[in-house]
Protein backbone atom coordinates (compact mmCIF):
# COMPACT_ATOMS: atom_id res chain seq x y z
CA UNK A 1 0.00 0.00 0.00
CA UNK A 2 1.56 3.57 -1.10
CA UNK A 3 1.81 6.33 1.95
CA UNK A 4 -1.15 8.32 2.36
CA UNK A 5 -1.70 11.42 1.13
CA UNK A 6 -3.44 14.60 2.50
CA UNK A 7 -2.30 13.79 6.31
CA UNK A 8 -4.49 17.02 7.05
CA UNK A 9 -7.27 15.23 6.13
CA UNK A 10 -9.88 13.17 8.78
CA UNK A 11 -10.88 10.75 6.52
CA UNK A 12 -6.54 9.60 5.85
CA UNK A 13 -6.11 9.18 9.41
CA UNK A 14 -9.73 7.19 9.41
CA UNK A 15 -8.22 5.45 6.11
CA UNK A 16 -4.96 4.70 8.24
CA UNK A 17 -6.95 2.97 10.82
CA UNK A 18 -8.54 0.63 9.34
CA UNK A 19 -5.67 0.01 7.50
CA UNK A 20 -3.81 -0.95 10.54
CA UNK A 21 -7.00 -2.96 11.82
CA UNK A 22 -7.34 -4.81 8.55
CA UNK A 23 -5.99 -8.36 7.56
CA UNK A 24 -2.48 -7.63 6.78
CA UNK A 25 -2.78 -4.95 9.17
CA UNK A 26 -0.79 -4.18 12.56
CA UNK A 27 -0.56 -7.57 15.24
CA UNK A 28 -0.98 -4.99 17.84
CA UNK A 29 -3.82 -2.77 16.61
CA UNK A 30 -5.57 -5.65 15.41
CA UNK A 31 -5.82 -7.70 18.83
CA UNK A 32 -7.55 -4.52 20.40
CA UNK A 33 -11.16 -4.09 22.15
CA UNK A 34 -12.81 -1.64 23.67
CA UNK A 35 -12.06 -3.05 26.97
CA UNK A 36 -7.84 -3.43 26.14
CA UNK A 37 -8.09 0.22 25.31
CA UNK A 38 -9.73 1.77 28.37
CA UNK A 39 -6.67 2.76 30.06
CA UNK A 40 -5.24 4.09 26.48
CA UNK A 41 -8.14 6.52 26.45
CA UNK A 42 -7.79 7.90 29.80
CA UNK A 43 -4.25 8.43 29.80
CA UNK A 44 -4.61 10.40 26.75
CA UNK A 45 -7.42 12.12 28.16
CA UNK A 46 -4.57 13.11 31.26
CA UNK A 47 -2.26 13.90 28.90
CA UNK A 48 -4.74 16.75 27.42
CA UNK A 49 -5.63 18.38 30.58
CA UNK A 50 -1.55 18.52 31.28
CA UNK A 51 -1.06 20.07 27.96
CA UNK A 52 -3.68 22.82 28.83
CA UNK A 53 -2.35 23.55 32.65
CA UNK A 54 1.02 24.21 31.21
CA UNK A 55 -0.26 26.57 28.49
CA UNK A 56 1.92 24.64 25.61
CA UNK A 57 -0.51 25.11 21.96
CA UNK A 58 2.32 22.73 20.73
CA UNK A 59 1.69 19.60 22.68
CA UNK A 60 -1.93 20.77 23.36
CA UNK A 61 -2.31 20.03 19.65
CA UNK A 62 -0.16 16.34 19.37
CA UNK A 63 -2.11 15.58 22.46
CA UNK A 64 -5.56 15.91 20.91
CA UNK A 65 -4.09 14.12 18.12
CA UNK A 66 -3.63 11.47 20.11
CA UNK A 67 -7.24 11.27 22.02
CA UNK A 68 -8.52 11.80 18.60
CA UNK A 69 -6.58 8.72 17.61
CA UNK A 70 -8.67 6.91 20.23
CA UNK A 71 -12.03 7.89 19.67
CA UNK A 72 -10.92 6.67 15.95
CA UNK A 73 -9.55 3.26 16.87
CA UNK A 74 -12.71 2.51 19.22
CA UNK A 75 -15.31 3.58 15.87
CA UNK A 76 -13.12 1.18 13.94
CA UNK A 77 -13.39 -1.48 16.34
CA UNK A 78 -16.75 -1.50 16.55
CA UNK A 79 -17.41 -1.02 12.61
CA UNK A 80 -15.36 -4.27 12.48
CA UNK A 81 -17.85 -5.81 15.06
CA UNK A 82 -21.14 -4.76 13.29
CA UNK A 83 -21.99 -1.88 15.86
CA UNK A 84 -21.54 1.59 14.46
CA UNK A 85 -18.55 3.47 12.32
CA UNK A 86 -17.12 6.58 12.59
CA UNK A 87 -19.77 8.72 10.43
CA UNK A 88 -22.56 7.71 12.97
CA UNK A 89 -20.33 9.11 15.76
CA UNK A 90 -20.17 12.58 13.61
CA UNK A 91 -23.91 12.09 12.54
CA UNK A 92 -24.57 11.25 16.58
CA UNK A 93 -22.91 14.38 17.99
CA UNK A 94 -23.70 16.77 14.94
CA UNK A 95 -27.48 16.19 15.60
CA UNK A 96 -27.54 16.59 19.45
CA UNK A 97 -25.41 20.15 18.93
CA UNK A 98 -28.24 21.15 16.46
CA UNK A 99 -30.58 20.17 18.75
CA UNK A 100 -29.76 21.55 21.41
CA UNK A 101 -29.06 25.00 20.07
CA UNK A 102 -32.40 25.94 18.86
CA UNK A 103 -31.30 30.16 19.17
CA UNK A 104 -28.85 29.74 16.59
CA UNK A 105 -30.70 26.90 14.47
CA UNK A 106 -34.05 27.19 15.26
CA UNK A 107 -36.23 30.32 15.96
CA UNK A 108 -35.55 30.23 19.84
CA UNK A 109 -34.34 34.02 21.63
CA UNK A 110 -32.05 33.73 24.67
CA UNK A 111 -30.92 36.55 26.01
CA UNK A 112 -27.45 35.26 27.75
CA UNK A 113 -25.54 31.97 28.72
CA UNK A 114 -27.10 31.32 31.55
CA UNK A 115 -30.75 30.65 29.61
CA UNK A 116 -28.55 28.78 27.01
CA UNK A 117 -27.49 26.27 30.18
CA UNK A 118 -31.17 26.25 31.38
CA UNK A 119 -32.57 25.49 28.31
CA UNK A 120 -29.74 22.84 27.39
CA UNK A 121 -31.02 21.14 30.48
CA UNK A 122 -34.37 21.22 29.58
CA UNK A 123 -33.31 20.17 26.28
CA UNK A 124 -31.75 16.72 28.39
CA UNK A 125 -34.29 16.41 30.33
CA UNK A 126 -36.65 15.52 27.42
CA UNK A 127 -34.17 13.53 26.20
CA UNK A 128 -33.77 11.69 29.15
CA UNK A 129 -35.86 8.24 30.38
CA UNK A 130 -38.90 8.77 32.11
CA UNK A 131 -38.09 8.75 36.02
CA UNK A 132 -34.19 8.91 35.45
CA UNK A 133 -32.56 11.15 37.33
CA UNK A 134 -30.85 14.75 35.67
CA UNK A 135 -27.36 13.35 37.62
CA UNK A 136 -27.48 9.70 35.83
CA UNK A 137 -25.59 10.84 32.75
CA UNK A 138 -22.35 12.13 34.93
CA UNK A 139 -19.99 9.25 34.76
CA UNK A 140 -19.52 7.81 38.39
CA UNK A 141 -15.76 6.67 37.26
CA UNK A 142 -14.42 10.18 37.40
CA UNK A 143 -12.05 11.48 39.38
CA UNK A 144 -14.04 12.48 43.68
CA UNK A 145 -13.27 16.12 42.84
CA UNK A 146 -14.15 16.49 39.30
CA UNK A 147 -17.23 14.16 39.89
CA UNK A 148 -18.27 16.56 42.95
CA UNK A 149 -18.32 19.84 40.33
CA UNK A 150 -20.15 18.55 37.89
CA UNK A 151 -22.79 16.98 39.79
CA UNK A 152 -23.08 20.36 41.42
CA UNK A 153 -22.99 22.45 38.45
CA UNK A 154 -26.02 20.31 36.64
CA UNK A 155 -28.15 21.06 39.98
CA UNK A 156 -27.49 24.66 39.69
CA UNK A 157 -29.24 24.23 35.88
CA UNK A 158 -32.10 23.70 37.25
CA UNK A 159 -32.27 25.96 40.36
CA UNK A 160 -30.78 24.26 43.51
CA UNK A 161 -28.11 26.53 44.80
CA UNK A 162 -26.99 28.83 47.15
CA UNK A 163 -28.78 32.47 47.37
CA UNK A 164 -24.90 34.16 47.17
CA UNK A 165 -20.89 33.58 48.28
CA UNK A 166 -22.16 34.18 52.01
CA UNK A 167 -24.40 31.04 52.35
CA UNK A 168 -21.53 29.02 50.66
CA UNK A 169 -18.89 30.03 53.54
CA UNK A 170 -21.15 29.91 56.27
CA UNK A 171 -21.74 26.44 55.07
CA UNK A 172 -17.63 25.27 55.08
CA UNK A 173 -17.83 27.17 58.54
CA UNK A 174 -20.64 24.60 59.70
CA UNK A 175 -18.81 21.19 57.91
CA UNK A 176 -15.42 22.50 60.10
CA UNK A 177 -17.51 22.66 63.51
CA UNK A 178 -18.85 19.29 62.48
CA UNK A 179 -15.51 17.79 61.84
CA UNK A 180 -14.66 19.35 65.13
CA UNK A 181 -17.84 17.21 66.98
CA UNK A 182 -17.44 13.93 65.08
CA UNK A 183 -17.72 11.10 67.78
CA UNK A 184 -15.50 8.24 65.62
CA UNK A 185 -13.28 7.91 62.69
CA UNK A 186 -16.45 7.16 60.31
CA UNK A 187 -17.97 10.07 61.49
CA UNK A 188 -15.15 11.90 60.73
CA UNK A 189 -14.54 10.78 57.10
CA UNK A 190 -18.49 11.68 56.40
CA UNK A 191 -17.86 15.35 57.48
CA UNK A 192 -14.49 15.25 55.50
CA UNK A 193 -16.74 14.00 52.44
CA UNK A 194 -19.28 16.81 53.07
CA UNK A 195 -16.14 19.81 53.45
CA UNK A 196 -14.53 19.08 50.31
CA UNK A 197 -18.30 19.17 48.11
CA UNK A 198 -18.86 22.11 49.95
CA UNK A 199 -15.48 23.67 48.92
CA UNK A 200 -16.22 22.41 45.61
CA UNK A 201 -18.96 24.16 45.38
CA UNK A 202 -17.11 27.70 46.55
CA UNK A 203 -14.57 26.78 44.06
CA UNK A 204 -17.43 26.97 41.43
CA UNK A 205 -18.98 30.32 42.76
CA UNK A 206 -15.58 31.75 42.31
CA UNK A 207 -15.65 30.48 38.69
CA UNK A 208 -12.58 28.07 39.55
CA UNK A 209 -12.48 24.50 38.43
CA UNK A 210 -11.76 22.71 41.45
CA UNK A 211 -9.89 19.66 39.71
CA UNK A 212 -7.72 21.80 37.59
CA UNK A 213 -6.93 24.05 40.74
CA UNK A 214 -5.94 20.87 42.73
CA UNK A 215 -3.82 19.54 40.00
CA UNK A 216 -1.60 22.71 40.09
CA UNK A 217 -1.52 22.50 43.80
CA UNK A 218 0.18 19.07 43.16
CA UNK A 219 2.59 20.20 40.76
CA UNK A 220 3.39 22.75 42.77
CA UNK A 221 3.76 20.43 46.32
CA UNK A 222 5.96 18.03 43.77
CA UNK A 223 8.03 21.28 42.69
CA UNK A 224 8.63 22.55 46.50
CA UNK A 225 9.64 19.10 47.71
CA UNK A 226 11.63 17.89 45.46
CA UNK A 227 13.94 21.44 45.68
CA UNK A 228 13.76 20.65 49.38
CA UNK A 229 15.31 17.43 48.92
CA UNK A 230 17.53 18.96 46.66
CA UNK A 231 18.51 21.46 49.23
CA UNK A 232 19.05 18.90 51.89
CA UNK A 233 21.24 16.35 49.51
CA UNK A 234 23.43 19.55 48.95
CA UNK A 235 23.77 20.58 52.77
CA UNK A 236 24.22 16.46 53.70
CA UNK A 237 21.04 16.27 55.80
CA UNK A 238 19.05 13.18 56.35
CA UNK A 239 15.46 14.00 55.22
CA UNK A 240 14.54 11.88 58.01
CA UNK A 241 16.35 13.48 61.06
CA UNK A 242 15.21 17.29 60.24
CA UNK A 243 13.29 18.93 62.71
CA UNK A 244 10.39 20.45 61.74
CA UNK A 245 11.86 23.63 62.09
CA UNK A 246 14.58 22.71 59.41
CA UNK A 247 11.76 21.32 56.91
CA UNK A 248 10.21 25.03 57.24
CA UNK A 249 13.11 27.01 56.55
CA UNK A 250 14.18 24.89 53.47
CA UNK A 251 10.50 25.15 52.61
CA UNK A 252 10.25 28.82 53.04
CA UNK A 253 13.79 29.22 51.19
CA UNK A 254 12.55 27.38 48.14
CA UNK A 255 9.54 29.78 48.01
CA UNK A 256 11.59 32.16 47.84
CA UNK A 257 13.78 31.45 44.96
CA UNK A 258 10.64 31.32 43.40
CA UNK A 259 9.38 34.69 44.01
CA UNK A 260 13.39 35.68 42.80
CA UNK A 261 13.27 33.34 39.56
CA UNK A 262 9.69 34.83 38.53
CA UNK A 263 11.08 38.81 39.12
Amino acid sequence: MTLPEDLNKFDTLVAIIARLRGKDGCPWDKEQTHQTLRGNLLSETYEVLAALDEGNAAALCEELGDLLLQIVLHAQIAKDDGEFQIDDVVKSISTKLIRRHPHIFGTKKVKDAEEVMHNWEALKSQEREEGKSMLAGVPKEMPALAYAYEISRRAVRVGFEWKNLDGVLEKLLEEVKEIKEAKNQAEKAQEIGDLLFTMVNYARWEGVDPEAALREANQKFFRRFTAVEELARKRSKELQKLSFKEWDDLWEEVKRGEGKAEK
